[in-house]
């Protein structure tokens, strides 16, 4: 006798012709099916059960931005799917390919006002690329594939399923559809390429800013081989940090730039007569800031053509697979040297990034540690290889700054929707694609509690993670300091004590604190020789200069 295939498998075995390895989620009644198929299905992919939507939400997130391929999200109806908003507005905003699946109440119930029956896909169509219900089961494979192309295709973002109980119950005929093929883009066109290839050889300060599109693998390893030719500086934004590798950073390195217009970077742009922006997003660090005057001379080279606005008007642009048109751009160019001119030029911004560091200069009040020798420390203890996720608040602020990457999305940063909880989830996720990493996340201590949860989930899984936490005793201090300066005083930042210590060690994780700020490094030593399971690190902080980091901390710096 045949046995039956329903909806849940066919869900299943498109999974698995588009090569899932993870799927996130938290169960219930609406698409218990499915979830009885990623549990006990022999050939389904690995089933990470969360403690709450959102977070697994964050974690495919960070599985989409490090693979490039999306990562997987699976809840059940109602509030299983309504709590999956912030984590795709996240996906979406941030550019990286994620697909969710959510339950929904039986079809004949849709209309009524019934227990979880939500309009799930009014919901969501306003924050992801591609939003839709499935109304036939024998269209559930075409719609996953339809969802899988709009997630990977540039822009990258999220696509939304709401699933039907009794689509995912019914019994269907069809197969799953083989993965669709990669959209494989051509370069932009050798006019245009000429064209900035004469533009850089009569620049007298060319700079290139990269973005998240332009960081990842292939076009980071052209990106190398251009720059050894070109020797052409480049300033990271937030989330292309890592594009420079150490071998080219004393040639090509200038900083990474986002929210306030006062680094080395920022100088190096506003003095520029050419600015070749590389898979550059406007939401990684808004134009209206570094080009405030609207009066730079900027090229556009991107798989996806600019969003014009009164500061972002690129003189013309090179739209298509970036790493062909880099190439293209480098085989011009193979011949090309900057001139002296340019290149004295250039070593007065790196005079000026060796011997200022850009931030207040300060003696910490006693117990306390200075934010510089906190990333000083984590710098230490990491390696080139080793994988950290920033969350958001005021550590964000100063690890985004100084802490240094050598190698592309391995330091990721919410820069875009500067969303609350995601460093905890990202890691865990991170350390489910490179299992053999040692794997940091960085979180104030109220961003901690956005996604505490989760340590649990670490823990059972078994994590190779150290997770550290800047304590400024109880405050949303980027609000704090930032509320301060506007208005002489703070309001609705304070909250209670929670001793994190013990915090951890109540879900089974190590947790340590560093009482005396001289000891950091031994504390940090213990936590990264832990090979038991994730750890916390508890470190009270001084951020009582922060309002100094809006300061024009380097003379002369971008007007």
């Amino acid at each position: 006798m045949t046995q039956e295939n329903y909806g849940a498998n066919l869900i299943l075995d498109s999974l698995n012709n588009h090569g899932v390895d993870f799927v996130f989620g938290i169960p219930g009644a609406k698409i218990d099916r499915l979830f009885e198929e990623l549990q006990h299905n022999p050939k389904a992919p690995k089933l990470v059960v969360a403690r709450h939507e959102q977070n697994a939400a964050f974690m495919a997130q960070a599985v989409g931005r490090l693979t490039g391929k999306p990562g997987v999200v699976i809840v059940t109806s109602g509030p299983g799917a309504s709590n999956l908003a912030t984590g795709l507005l996240t996906a979406q905003t941030e550019g990286d390919p994620v697909l969710a699946i959510a339950g929904q109440v039986p079809r004949k119930d849709l209309y009524r006002r019934t227990h979880q029956s939500t309009p799930s896909v009014a919901l969501f169509s306003g924050i992801t690329k591609y939003a839709t219900e499935i109304q036939d089961p024998e269209n559930i494979s075409e719609i996953i594939a339809n969802a899988w192309v709009q997630a990977t295709t540039a822009p990258m973002g999220a696509s939304f399923i709401s699933l039907p109980q009794d689509v995912d119950d019914a019994v269907v005929k069809s197969e799953a559809l083989p993965e669709v093929g990669p959209i494989v883009d051509g370069s932009a066109t050798t006019e245009s390429v000429q064209r900035l290839a004469e533009e850089i050889k009569n620049a007298k300060s060319p700079v290139i800013l990269v973005g998240q599109r332009g960081s990842d693998q292939e076009t980071t390893e052209i990106l190398h081989d251009f720059l050894r030719s070109t020797k052409l500086p480049v300033v990271e934004t937030f989330q292309g940090s890592g594009v420079i590798s150490r071998d080219l950073v004393e040639q090509s390195f200038f900083g990474r730039v986002g929210l306030f217009a006062n680094q080395t970077g920022d100088r190096l742009i506003a003095n520029s007569d050419l600015v070749i922006t590389l898979g550059y997003d406007a939401v990684e660090y808004e134009p209206r800031v570094w080009n405030k005057n609207k009066d730079l001379h900027i090229v556009s080279i991107d798989s996806i053509p600019a969003q014009i606005d009164n500061n972002y008007n690129p003189e013309f642009q090179l739209v298509g697979d970036i790493s062909r048109t880099l190439n293209k751009l480098r085989i011009v160019l193979e011949d090309f040297e900057l001139s002296k001119e340019s290149q004295d030029n250039l070593q007065k911004f790196r005079a000026d990034m060796s011997k200022k560091p850009g931030a207040p200069v300060f003696e910490p009040a006693e117990g306390l540690s200075h934010p510089l020798n906190v990333i000083q420390a984590i710098q230490d203890h990491v390696d080139d290889n080793t994988t950290v996720t920033l969350d958001i608040g005021s550590h964000y602020i100063w690890m985004s700054r100084f802490f240094r990457s050598y190698k592309p999305r391995h330091f990721l940063i919410s820069n875009g929707m500067q969303t609350l909880g995601v460093a905890l989830p990202w890691g865990i996720a991170a350390g489910l694609v490179r299992p053999t990493e040692k794997i940091v996340s960085v979180s104030g201590d109220g961003g901690f509690m956005f996604s505490s949860m989760e340590l649990e989930t670490a823990v059972r899984l078994h994590s190779n993670l150290v997770h550290i936490i800047w304590n400024d005793a109880s405050h949303y201090d980027m609000v704090k300091f930032q509320e301060e300066m506007k208005y002489g005083q703070s309001a609705a930042v304070d909250f209670g004590p929670i001793d994190f210590v013990k915090y951890a060690e109540s879900m089974g994780a190590k947790g340590l604190r560093v009482d005396d700020p001289s000891k950091i490094n031994e504390v940090l030593d213990e936590a990264f020789n832990w090979n038991n399971g994730p750890v916390v690190v508890d470190i009270p902080v001084d951020y009582s200069h922060n309002k100094e980091m809006y300061a024009d901390l380097i003379e002369g710096g971008a007007d």
